[in-house]
């Protein structure tokens, strides 16, 4: 069955910076791929560089942005033109229509009118095969234009190759003796080039002038083209040209357009294949286009050597480095959905991931908290811990790798880090006081809540490898959520140094002490003692009352902390979910500890309502940021039934499924044998017997 067909990759992508509908691209690349593809409409509203509305194109950007809030990194663009070409955004776009392009996971084809000029693009492991058909006879032009910062290229005659790099970081740049390049190679036919008409230009300027060669911030290059028909292929490199030229050719196996077409339509049918459903047709295109979602991020970060081997450019080590690594993912967001789902329907790739996450532990001394490229200070805590704690609890990681995982787990929860990016805020005053105190940081409820949560994590990571002492050692620490609940309001409520509360409490105050929430959003963080957490409520009667006032309580809310309004407000505030804001990660949890408690119906309804009003496989089909894959499999799990309740633990929640016929990699599997509580191990013997 082609799968293909039912998959909209411009889900969530009609999103601006004040309401998130997703704030999504729509990326052609292969699975986990090393290089994505996007539209590239309009940079003048910056990280939003793409709208489904737009009926222009500024030119097709090779993307690494893994999020609008992290921005861009190692990015060019390609665009045709005819005539006098021009570097400038403002003055190179062409008009196109969108309803008529074809965009899907392997394959972009548009027709950009200004150069009369269709434009067909499929990618490969580390770049991608570009075919261009000018309809008209006039001076034709490839341009490879920066997306912004310093760049160099230089046209090779003898070999019919443009060689270019580009060290474009928009984000927050975390070492200062290194920076993460891109290094491109393009390789055209010996006759698709006109050598003597190529010429480079400047943003500054809309002279051109004939050269192979230039460098320097917004410059750019047009090759000429002597033909209306021409194809040629691209390849990126962190490390090298050298580098990029060998990935071009490690990618040269499929031989032409169609084939390579041909043969990433069949990749791609096959992951989305890995779940089969019967539902209706509007759900079958949410769940499939979801279902897309989850397998872009992290990208491959690793290249071949001469012998194959895999090597990497370490940001933190300024060198390159034997060994495997992914990039590009915000572990406090994908530790709650993706890697739970990995470790379900892709445990084939789901091991090299994580050793990849561990390398930049083995180059730097840090495990990734927010990698995009390098290392970026983004969101807070150490999501990674359940991540690791994940995979060692499904036995998807070896002992030597769980070792040194542990050993980055336990360095990051006992030690402050110098840079922002790594570690966690208010480490050493956690482990004074049992709680990180608001007079010192801010977000303290969080990176309390988070601190206690991941400890457990790597309690559980301790057992599997014998140390019982350490074990519980961090089973004492991941009961220190009690220390800031306040049974008065019954919420999590910051405390300072002194362990006084802080008297200024309002439970719909946004920020200051809660990470894009509230008290009302945060205050059941405790996925990892959920029987401890209604133990504060007198009972599990009196958390499923507490959950009743949280859902029946109106989506209002003061700005707080943040003295603005921030998207994730005005999400909550348009649907009728109560103080369950899906539109962010903290609450994704929440409708399913009713089934945890023994009222699945509860959540049975919840599911409903969230997915039929707040999910769709159109441009607005998110209730607010999707974040990596993470709301997508948030939507999966919940058509099936099962949730990771506790990320870490092997045990999801376990209800009626909204689709019919479930089939996982091939097996049918019916859960409704399973009570409210259902192990990983019994899940895969469901689909492996």
């Amino acid at each position: 069955m082609n799968y293909l067909k039912y998959v909209n990759i411009k889900q969530g992508s009609k999103s601006v910076h004040r309401f998130s509908q997703g704030n999504t691209l729509p990326l052609i690349q292969k699975p986990f791929g090393f290089a994505a593809f996007s539209l590239q409409t309009e940079t003048s509203r910056g990280s939003w560089y793409y709208h489904p509305d737009d009926r222009s194109v500024e030119g097709i950007r090779l993307t690494r942005q893994p999020s609008p809030w992290i921005s861009e990194h190692s990015a060019f663009t390609m665009m045709p033109q005819i005539e006098k070409p021009f570097v400038d955004f403002e003055d190179c776009w062409s008009g196109y229509d969108p309803e008529k392009a074809i965009l899907q996971p392997h394959y972009l084809k548009c027709y950009l009118k200004r150069p009369f000029c269709d434009f067909e693009l499929t990618p490969t492991e580390y770049g991608a095969c570009v075919r261009l058909s000018f309809k008209k006879d006039f001076d034709r032009y490839l341009s490879v234009l920066p997306v912004k910062f310093n760049c160099e290229y230089e046209y090779d005659a003898e070999n019919n190759r443009l060689y270019c790099w580009t060290d474009c970081n928009q984000g927050r740049k975390t070492h200062d003796k290194g920076t993460l390049k891109g290094y491109y190679v393009f390789q055209f036919d010996s006759d698709s080039v006109d050598v003597d008409k190529i010429l480079v230009g400047s943003r500054d300027t809309s002279d051109t002038k004939h050269s192979l060669k230039t460098a320097g911030e917004g410059t750019g290059i047009h090759i000429a083209l002597k033909k209306k028909d021409v194809t040629f292929t691209v390849a990126t490199s962190f490390i090298s040209y050298e580098q990029a030229l060998r990935n071009l050719q490690h990618d040269s196996v499929y031989g032409s357009f169609e084939e390579l077409k041909e043969e990433n339509e069949r990749i791609w049918n096959e992951y989305l294949s890995k779940i089969e459903i019967d539902a209706d047709e509007e759900t079958m295109k949410t769940f499939y286009s979801c279902m897309y979602r989850t397998f872009l991020y992290p990208h491959k970060a690793y290249e071949p050597d001469e012998n194959g081997k895999p090597i990497h450019y370490s940001p933190s080590a300024d060198k390159v480095l034997p060994g495997v690594r992914y990039t590009d993912n915000g572990f406090w967001d994908t530790y709650r959905t993706n890697y739970p789902f990995y470790s379900i329907i892709a445990k084939d790739i789901l091991p090299e991931i994580i050793e990849g996450y561990i390398q930049d532990y083995i180059d730097g001394g840090w495990l990734p908290r927010w990698t995009a490229g390098d290392a970026k200070n983004c969101m807070p805590s150490t999501g990674i811990d359940a991540v690791i704690a994940d995979v060692a609890t499904r036995n998807l990681i070896s002992k030597d790798l769980l070792e040194i995982a542990f050993k980055g787990m336990e360095h990051h929860a006992n030690k402050s880090s110098t840079v922002a990016a790594y570690g966690r805020e208010g480490c050493e005053e956690y482990l004074e006081l049992g709680y990180v105190p608001y007079d010192k940081y801010s977000e303290s409820v969080n990176l309390t809540l988070d601190a206690a949560y991941f400890d457990d994590c790597i309690a559980t990571v301790a057992g599997i490898l014998g140390y019982e002492d350490k074990k519980e050692k961090y089973l004492k620490r991941a009961k220190n959520y009690k220390n800031i609940f306040d049974s008065e309001t019954g919420f999590m409520r910051p405390r300072d140094t002194q362990g006084n509360f802080d008297p200024d409490f309002d439970p719909i105050s946004w920020g200051k002490h809660y990470t894009e929430a509230s008290a009302w959003q945060t205050s059941f963080a405790v996925q990892h003692d959920i029987d401890g957490l209604a133990e504060l409520y007198g009972g599990k009667d009196g958390l499923i009352k507490k959950l009743d006032e949280l859902f029946a309580t109106p989506a209002e809310y003061r700005v707080g902390g943040y003295n603005y309004e921030i998207h994730e407000m005005t999400e909550m505030a348009v649907c009728d979910w109560g103080q369950c804001a899906i539109s962010n990660q903290p609450s994704f949890h929440i409708p399913f500890i009713y089934t945890y408690l023994g009222q699945p119906e509860k959540t049975e309804y919840w599911l409903k309502k969230i997915c039929d009003e707040g999910f769709s496989w159109k441009d607005d089909g998110f209730p607010g940021d999707e974040d990596n894959g993470s709301m997508a499999a948030w939507y999966i799990f919940s058509c099936l039934g099962i949730y990771p309740i506790t990320p870490g633990k092997p045990i999801y929640t376990n209800c009626k499924p909204m689709v019919d016929n479930i089939r996982i990699l091939g097996k049918k599997v019916d859960f409704s044998k399973f009570g409210n509580i259902i192990s990983h191990e019994e899940i895969m013997k469901e689909i492996e017997e």
